[in-house]
């Protein structure tokens, strides 16, 4: 009688529930790691990741065009980086396939989208609140000998100019 129970309208439910668990693990633990970069202006921030740093184009991940909503730190972003207050609603209206998607390696993502203010001196500002992700660039900065300066670890912040000779600020924001 065991094989009855199994085949009954509640183990048939069970073994569904437990496929599209199964199923869900491996689409999420498959999905590549997507790392968020506010930027000032999406123009010259392309004309950096893409031309100065040689990034390569990436495909929108499949989790994006799902509705799947991305934190990136906004109970911590401290005011001075945003253009504009950005509130639950602002938050929310964004789409997570807009701005610009790059391969930062492998199984990374980098999704550069607006929402920075200008910096000091009117620097173009890319706040991240992830130091891995400002730690990757930072190297590929650094490979490719592209003229830059840190100045501060912690959090850490550098500066890089690209070829129109703009300085561009490059910074981790404190959750």
């Amino acid at each position: 009688m065991p094989l009855d129970s199994l085949f009954s309208t509640q183990g048939i439910m069970v073994m569904l529930l437990a496929a599209y668990a199964g199923a869900m693990w491996l689409f999420l633990s498959s999905a590549p790691k997507v790392y968020t970069v506010m930027v000032s202006d999406l123009q010259i921030a392309q004309d950096l990741y893409e031309g100065l740093l040689n990034l390569k184009i990436a495909q929108v991940p499949l989790h994006y065009y799902y509705d799947y909503e991305q934190t990136i730190g906004t109970a911590g972003i401290d005011p001075m980086y945003l253009a504009a207050p950005m509130g639950r609603a602002s938050v929310r209206s964004m789409k997570g396939s807009e701005g610009l998607w790059y391969q930062l390696k492998k199984n990374a993502q980098l999704h550069v989208i607006t929402g920075s203010s200008l910096g000091d001196k009117n620097r173009q500002r890319h706040v991240c609140f992830d130091r891995e992700c400002l730690e990757q660039l930072l190297m590929r900065i650094q490979t490719r000998g592209v003229k830059h300066k840190i100045r501060s670890e912690k959090p850490l912040n550098f500066l890089v100019k690209d070829y129109e000779g703009r300085t561009i600020e490059l910074s981790e924001a404190a959750n």
